[in-house]
């Protein structure tokens, strides 16, 4: 896949919060889903005490759901850990699997924030403007706004608020499984992004996709 990196990683912490209000501003809040022949799901390992980093990217069939891609980087991450720019500290090593992936998803899973985000690009809505993909944010916890509880069925599911602006929705994908976070990444809605994540899930509490891209980086990093 043919990626193209619309700015510079290095950055410092003024530039990157500026970079992301300017990027805000590409997201697409559409749904522009066609027909999906492959969904892809990323993940990142936590860094080690050296600042290495593990980050997949995997591919799967659709309808079937059967693995048909992965693709590993492991690097050193520069950016330091700061709580909303994430996306810098792990973008680069996901781009840098995508560079790699044959067959191109039509959607694109992220463990991570999409628009539910402070400055309304999370790692999701980073990533679905660079690489012009409609991506879906899943997070495991809440990072801005406000929700009500979530019904313990699966599919109940409670907006996120903040203020009078709705930001994504909590969504209970296993019965009293914990609720996962959803929000728009790029080129989708938040009633599609919640469809197809409760599709995508086969009685776990994460999608397939994620819950792959999170196997396959879970080993240890050698970098």
């Amino acid at each position: 896949m043919k990626v193209e990196d619309l700015h510079s990683w290095k950055l410092g912490i003024p530039e990157a919060l500026r970079l992301q209000q300017s990027l805000a501003h590409l997201v697409c809040y559409k749904d522009e889903i066609s027909e999906v022949r492959w969904v892809g799901g990323v993940d990142i390992s936590a860094p080690n005490s050296q600042g290495c980093a593990r980050g997949a990217v995997v591919i799967l069939d659709y309808p079937s759901l059967h693995t048909v891609e992965v693709k590993i980087v492991e690097e050193k991450v520069e950016f330091p850990y700061v709580p909303g720019l994430l996306s810098f500290r792990e973008a680069p090593l996901i781009i840098s699997a995508f560079r790699m992936v044959e067959k191109v998803p039509q959607l694109l899973i992220v463990d991570g924030q999409g628009i539910a985000h402070p400055r309304r690009l999370g790692l999701a809505s980073h990533l679905g403007v660079i690489l012009d993909l409609p991506t879906i944010g899943c997070a495991k916890s809440l990072l801005c706004g406000k929700v009500a509880e979530v019904g313990s069925e699966a599919g109940s599911f409670s907006l996120i608020w903040e203020g009078e602006e709705v930001l994504g929705a909590a969504l209970r994908t296993k019965r009293n499984a914990r609720p996962v976070y959803i929000s728009i990444g790029h080129r989708t809605d938040l009633e599609g992004a919640l469809k197809w994540i409760l599709n995508l899930c086969q009685g776990y509490r994460l999608p397939e996709p994620t819950r792959r891209a999170h196997n396959a980086c879970s080993a240890n990093t050698k970098c």
